[in-house]
């Protein structure tokens, strides 16, 4: 049977997304290096097996054959289920794609079981993780596009979260240390403003966007890698530490710098200063969450598209401003 259309392409988007694409089939050998070099999975240097060379292995020969086995063709669902322990066995992240019944104990052994919404089994769609409707590969990418998409927004909140965090504790603890009367530099109804935004209007900020392409350009993550970085981690530590620094100075300087009275309405603009310079700094440090790799130095990338995301600041600006005037 012909290739469907755009199999080719999403098997290059694999590759490009640094996942290794094998195909696992009963038909003959010949049939199956010929289907998977059309497809794009055979490639120059790669190895095809049938099963019954496959079993014959040992575990160790099979280790050893794997980093370049791509076509396994005469296979049962045994050997299957072989694949997935031995590749599990070198730390890899599986996901299987099967229809048969057959395929359920390989499906449920994958960190990720495939299942065919069409032409798949009540056993087999029992067994897997995710259905795909349309029997299609190109929906393997599609969701391979948006979990990443869900990872990354999910670290996203998370630096913004910890930043505010640690500022705001930090900040309220301080200012009512130093301070002669005990009272925090917020109060407890602008600290609920503050909760407001990391929590919902954050959450929905961060994570309206996307996904995209360029997710696909990068390799995946491992499977013991961790949900905040270093790199994030130096981010909510600078970010946090600015922050505080901006507020304490406006607090203990912010008299001399404006000219304010030394007078209860004096020190009452003065923390309105304070507060509102706080939930500003929130807004400039979500738009600096919206990029958290390395290599990501444009935040404001494809930042026109993200409406969620701009709704979102423009709500907090205006409550803001609403609150600053009238409240």
């Amino acid at each position: 049977d012909p290739l469907r259309n755009g199999v080719r392409k999403a098997v290059e988007d694999c590759h490009g997304a640094g996942v290794i694409v094998r195909m696992i089939t009963g038909d003959n050998i010949e049939t199956a290096r010929a289907i998977a070099r059309d497809a794009g999975i055979l490639t120059k240097g790669g190895q095809a097996l049938s099963g019954p060379q496959w079993r014959k292995m040992t575990p160790e020969q099979q280790h050893a054959v794997l980093p370049r086995l791509q076509v396994m063709a005469r296979s049962s669902p045994l050997d299957k289920q072989i694949m997935v322990e031995r590749l599990q066995e070198r730390g890899e992240v599986v996901a299987m794609t099967g229809d048969g019944t057959n395929d359920s104990p390989a499906l449920k052994l994958a960190d990720v079981g495939f299942s065919m919404g069409i032409a798949g089994t009540e056993v087999a769609k029992e067994a897997s993780d995710i259905i795909l409707m349309d029997d299609n590969f190109n929906s393997i990418v599609k969701a391979l596009r948006w979990g990443r998409a869900v990872n990354d927004s999910v670290r996203k909140f998370l630096q913004f979260q910890l930043t505010v965090n640690i500022a705001a504790v930090l900040l309220t603890f301080i200012s009512a240390v130093f301070s002669s009367n005990g009272q925090s530099a917020l109060t407890a109804v602008q600290l609920l403003f503050l909760n407001l935004i990391m929590d919902s209007l954050a959450a929905l900020g961060l994570a309206t966007e996307g996904p995209t392409d360029a997710l696909l350009n990068r390799p995946p993550l491992q499977r013991n890698s961790a949900l905040i970085t270093f790199e994030m981690w130096r981010m909510i530590i600078g970010q946090a530490a600015f922050q505080l620094g901006i507020n304490l100075l406006l607090l203990h300087h912010g008299t001399e710098i404006f000219h304010l009275p030394d007078s209860p309405a004096g020190n009452a603009v003065l923390r309105t200063l304070v507060f509102n310079a706080f939930i500003f700094l929130q807004v400039f440090n979500q738009i600096n969450c919206r990029r958290i790799l390395p290599h990501e130095f444009n935040v404001f990338a494809n930042i026109h598209r993200d409406t969620g995301f701009l709704l979102v600041q423009l709500f907090i600006i205006v409550a803001q401003w609403l609150i600053i005037e009238y409240g």
